[in-house]
């Protein structure tokens, strides 16, 4: 029986022939086959990859002139550089640390110019067929992961968060988000204890330096105080009251003709081209008054070839305001400001068609309508967001009650 079996399952098992490998030539015609490559609108030419011709890591004391030169890029293409620039204003926003590489084509001009300033943004010009620049502003959100930290008051609360492992920046962001409500100097005594939930971004891994804070609690002798971030970008105590007064739409006293809206699809008014206009104008006499719309630091005051005299302001709720084509700063860059107050003057300066402010409004980093944009306009949350809100507490108070 058993040799029966033997006998069937070699008669089952393939043999060498069944595995050859047998090749049957056939004539093709290629050109049938094959659509026709040079008809196709999405194949583009493929470039040798050249290395930079320049690329060098800011350094204290560089100037975009002295960079360029070095690159050996002439002073006619920085200025078509920084028109394009114009859209974004991120040269004047590299520091030491960042890096800036340049790239040339056969005929030895500027081809494209990336300016990195960490693993989430990257700014890029690229070189148009008729010599002027693009410019993409590259942002990459990669993952953000929640870090608690805890700690107990022994001395200052600027040295005890610091020995916790905050940094001093964002010790500054939780000071400005309480200061309004609670003393640090006069409040906080040995032994109280805070608790604070950070998200720290991550690009494969790799953290990018933003972070930013979404929860904190001080438990002092005295009483608690806390703050938490809605959904909305803007802190609210646990009863949903606001740290900060109320944002206001428009950064002017009064209303003024709205002369050019927010459109990304905007044909500019003096090349011709389509450029993206990402804010708003305002008409305005020269000298009106311009006011920041809600708390926040001054970070940029620039006279810039195209943009003008222009500030920046970074607020505390993931929001930056720009105020372009100014005639005189009221402002210092580092200084804090306050809702309502005067920040500038507006103007005509740079490359502007007229009397106007050129107004944007960026959260996370993107321009939106500010006319359009999710203002918290109200002290108090709505009955509707309060549930909202008060689940997210519930959420971070118990991931902090860990640290």
């Amino acid at each position: 029986m058993s040799c029966v079996l033997l006998v069937g399952a070699a008669l089952l098992m393939p043999t060498t022939q069944e595995f050859e490998v047998k090749r049957i030539p056939v004539a093709l015609d290629l050109e049938k086959l094959l659509p026709n490559l040079s008809q196709l609108d999405f194949i583009e030419e493929v470039e040798t990859t050249r290395a930079p011709i320049f690329s060098r890591e800011i350094a204290p004391g560089d100037t975009l002139g002295s960079l360029f030169s070095k690159a050996g890029i002439d002073h006619q293409t920085m200025y078509k550089v920084l028109e394009a620039d114009l859209e974004v204003l991120a040269l004047d926003t590299l520091m030491p640390g960042n890096r800036i590489q340049f790239w040339d084509n056969d005929a030895g001009e500027l081809q494209k110019l990336e300016l990195y300033f960490n693993a989430a943004r990257q700014v890029v010009f690229s070189r148009l067929d008729d010599g002027s620049f693009e410019v993409k502003d590259i942002i990459t959100e990669g993952v953000w992961q929640n870090r608690i930290i805890g700690g107990e008051i022994n001395g200052s609360f600027y040295l005890s968060a610091e020995k916790a492992g905050l940094n001093a920046n964002e010790i500054q962001r939780i000071n400005n988000l309480l200061k309004t409500k609670f003393n640090f100097a006069r409040e906080l005594r040995a032994g109280d204890t805070f608790q604070v939930l950070m998200n720290d971004q991550f690009i494969e891994g790799v953290p990018t330096g933003n972070t930013e804070v979404q929860g904190v609690t001080i438990n002092a002798y005295s009483r608690n105080v806390s703050a938490f971030q809605h959904s909305d970008g803007n802190f609210y105590d646990e009863n949903g009251e606001s740290l900060a007064p109320a944002f206001q739409r428009i950064p002017l006293k009064r209303k003024y003709r709205l002369s050019s809206h927010f459109n990304p699809k905007r044909k500019h008014p003096i090349t011709g081209r389509v450029r993206p206009h990402n804010g708003t104008d305002f008409a305005t006499p020269i000298g009106t008054p311009v006011v920041a719309p809600g708390d926040g630091v001054v970070t940029m005051v620039k006279n810039h070839a195209f943009a003008g005299k222009y500030v920046v302001i970074e607020h505390d709720n993931k929001v930056r305001t720009r105020y372009l084509h100014l005639s005189q700063f009221r402002v210092r860059k580092g200084q804090r400001v306050k809702r309502g107050q005067v920040i500038a003057l507006t103007g005509n300066t740079g490359a502007s068609t007229g009397p106007h402010l050129h107004y944007e409004f960026h959260v996370n980093g993107r321009p939106i309508d500010p006319m359009k944009a999710n203002i918290a306009e109200a002290k108090v949350l709505p009955k509707k967001q309060l549930q909202e809100f008060q689940q997210i507490v519930s959420s971070r108070k118990m991931m902090m009650s860990f640290g």
